[in-house]
């Protein structure tokens, strides 16, 4: 090992050791922390997809150190992002477009990634496997067998993992607030979740033009494992989501934010359900789709359009008795979980039922609520109210300086892939159930359907060589 590495490696441990002050003293501004953003020291971050919240993800990281590769497969991407960046570091990263180079680097502590889903998986488990850290954005995989693969990985390196489900360090601690109430038993001994989400993200049936990409684009390398297909607009940035090759729509994308508070608060979030029924519409038809994801269609054959789950709704029954619901509307979205005893409902602007209202209204009760949801922030004490330090315009997320400090005390951080990968799980069997069109049973130990060949088909997808996964 170098003097260099070593000495900045030495920095990187006293620096995180200053973190854990933050949050036994909330408030307090810390100039170390100001020093190692213009020092350009700290950790060694590699930012993998670097648009839109792949770049805001990234950004945040430079609160704890720098920078030092970024990689994306649209130069225009990294382009945009190192104009953004200039504001927060002083020294430019280095460029990369196959992130794989990018994790050689003996500089590199901490990778982000921000790409669309079907690339997660790999990337994790590339990341993990080198001896990195990483950011994940959510849901962390396309598939459910991905995600046992990433739990096996993660618990074989010990590197940690922290999902951006950040509703669980988030929006003034009131998620937790629900959970907290929900597992004392303060709602009833039986529980419902109805988890409402969008009901779609994009509405159009006919099939889109295809063209040349971009020259600042690597068509193939975007798509990754997912089919070869003819680049179209609609496919790549911002709308990507609204196709099953590389996404679920928001059953998933904003389905598993909701769904993993929801299971949370049953005390589901190590398991799985027993049943799962659901019902949903696919623009292509139930079967076309299903036939293609099942390779009975080839890519080739089918319609150029959006094709993933829209108006759906899916009943999750678990073991211990409770009941998840998911739901998309049109209208207001969050968690109603309901139980003999009253309902609460919470969302990213607010708290409320008449629990919530008389805890709140006694001294002693809430005060025991703050003790229970330090108990759940599996006993870190994070300040959602008020920012500690800002540099420039931009404020370091609670999430993100949970997965720092978890780096300094190799915890699990408080979206750990293993109850990020049931949450995500349950989102992906209510998929399943719509495209099968029938009441499936699941084995949450085994982790695989009972006496289904045709749902346990779906668990996984063909991967496209040379970018297969490496298990």
């Amino acid at each position: 090992m170098s003097r260099n590495i070593s000495t900045r490696r030495a920095f990187l441990k006293k620096a995180l050791g200053t973190a854990s002050c933050i949050f036994a003293a909330p408030y307090i501004v810390n100039s170390s922390f100001a020093k190692i953003s213009s020092a350009n020291e700290g950790v060694g971050v590699l930012a993998i997809g670097v648009r839109a919240r792949g770049a805001a993800v990234a950004i945040g990281a430079t609160y704890f150190g720098r920078v030092v590769a970024c990689c994306d497969v649209d130069t225009a991407c990294s382009d945009s992002f190192l104009a953004q960046l200039s504001k927060y570091q002083k020294s430019k990263p280095d460029i990369y477009k196959d992130y794989r180079k990018a994790l050689e680097r003996n500089d590199v502590d901490v990778v982000t990634i921000g790409t669309p889903d079907h690339w997660h998986t790999k990337m994790v488990i590339d990341a993990v496997k080198a001896g990195k850290d990483v950011y994940v954005e959510k849901p962390m995989t396309l598939t459910i067998d991905e995600g046992k693969l990433i739990c096996k990985q993660v618990k074989e390196t010990g590197r940690v993992v922290q999902v951006g489900t950040q509703q669980r360090s988030e929006y003034k601690g009131m998620f937790l607030k629900a959970v907290a109430l929900a597992r004392n038993g303060r709602l009833g001994k039986k529980l419902t979740a109805t988890v409402t989400v969008p009901a779609a993200y994009g509405r159009e049936v006919e099939p889109f033009s295809t063209s040349e990409p971009p020259n600042t684009l690597d068509w193939d390398m975007w798509l990754g494992q997912a089919p070869k297909v003819p680049y179209c607009r609609q496919r790549c940035h911002g709308s990507w989501r609204n196709w099953l090759e590389y996404g679920c729509g928001p059953l998933t994308d904003w389905g598993v934010h909701h769904v993993d508070i929801a299971q949370w608060a049953i005390g589901a979030e190590n398991t799985g359900p027993l049943e799962i029924e659901a019902s949903g519409t696919f623009p292509l038809g139930r079967q076309t789709t299903l036939d293609f994801l099942l390779g009975k269609k080839a890519p080739q054959e089918m319609p150029n359009c959006y094709n993933v789950v829209r108006d759906y709704k899916a009943r999750l029954s678990f073991a211990n008795g409770n009941t998840i619901i998911i739901q998309g509307v049109k209208g207001k979205q969050g968690v109603l979980i309901e139980g003999e005893n009253g309902s609460i409902f919470v969302n990213r602007d607010e708290l409320t039922g008449s629990p919530i209202e008389q805890i709140e209204a006694d001294k002693k009760e809430s005060s025991w609520l703050l003790e229970e949801v330090v108990k759940l922030y599996k006993g870190k004490q994070p300040d959602w109210d008020k920012p500690i330090i800002r540099i420039a315009d931009i404020m370091p997320t609670t999430h993100m300086e949970n997965f720092i400090q978890c780096i300094r005390d190799r915890a699990q951080p408080i979206s750990d892939v293993f109850t990020h990968h049931r949450a995500n799980s349950s989102c992906l069997l209510a998929n399943i159930a719509i495209l099968l069109d029938r009441k499936l049973k699941w084995d949450p130990q085994v982790q695989d359907f009972i006496g289904d060949e045709q749902a346990s088909a779906l668990l996984s997808r063909k991967q496209r060589a040379p970018y297969t996964l490496s298990t």
